[in-house]
């Protein structure tokens, strides 16, 4: 990584073909053997399709889900029950279960992670999530983190999952930096205009780098790398993890000081 050219560490770490109208589009991230899809239904609903990169039949057969929708108000069927998702709300589908998407306006964002139980389903609005309020009153940090599944919610095997949502005026996300040495962690970009974008940085502490990353496109963050951001205007991120434990505040703080 620390020789690569700009273009490797798009193609290594970047994706950005998630979301297409009528299709069920995924990425299989490798680390923790988590998988990131979109699902953009327009007139007609979706099913998970072209499961040869799991091995599986269908897309649950040994995995759990977490679903967001970044768009207008949609649906998912699980095992032909409806759930509606309106802009924000979550979704956790635990292992062994059929799903498909519906909705015309609808953007679903789908993360999924292997599975050794069974756990209920569960649609989790946005309005009945309290934040958790991170200020930063002489920075530009301020945001308010939303966490939807994770060690201290709803129960899950390895994933967790949220939306993290930026003051007006700030432009800063997770900072201070940090490390998840146990768990892989995938950002996920909204909220963003046309022609705005976030300054992704990436790496070993002693080794950064940098991804410019648009509306709608995601990061893998490796358990070694940190995974801290700045954009070019206010904007939100869904996060999400998978690996050793649930434990949302296991992780390693890194010093700006200490950055290179």
């Amino acid at each position: 990584m620390s020789r690569a050219t700009t273009q490797e560490l798009r193609e290594r770490f970047l994706v950005d073909t998630l979301f297409s109208t009528g299709e069920f589009r995924a990425v299989l991230a490798g680390l923790d053997r988590m998988l990131i899809a979109g699902v953009v239904p327009g007139e007609s609903e979706v099913v998970p399709s072209g499961l040869d990169l799991i091995g599986a039949d269908t897309l649950l057969e040994r995995r759990e889900l977490g679903v967001i929708n970044l768009g207008q108000p949609g649906y998912v069927l699980v095992d032909g029950e409806r759930h509606e998702l309106g802009h924000h709300d979550g979704l956790y589908v635990g292992r062994g279960h059929d799903v498909a998407f519906g909705g015309a306006g609808a953007i679903f964002y789908l993360i999924s992670a292997t599975a050794h139980a069974d756990h209920p389903t569960a649609v989790i609005p946005h309005a009945s999530v309290e934040p958790v309020e991170i200020e930063d009153p002489r920075g530009a940090g301020s945001r308010r983190l939303y966490r939807y599944v994770w060690g201290g919610g709803h129960a899950s095997c390895q994933l967790q999952f949220g939306i993290t949502i930026l003051e007006p005026r700030a432009a800063w996300n997770t900072i201070p930096p940090h490390l998840h040495t146990r768990r892989t962690e995938i950002y996920l970009y909204t909220e963003l205009g046309e022609d705005d974008r976030v300054m992704h940085f990436m790496g070993e502490p002693d080794q950064t780098r940098h991804l410019v990353v648009g509306n709608h496109e995601a990061v893998i963050a490796p358990p070694w790398s940190v995974h801290f951001g700045a954009g070019s205007t206010p904007y939100a991120f869904v996060w999400a993890m998978a690996g050793e434990n649930t434990d949302y505040g296991d992780l390693q703080p890194v010093a700006l000081r200490d950055l290179r």
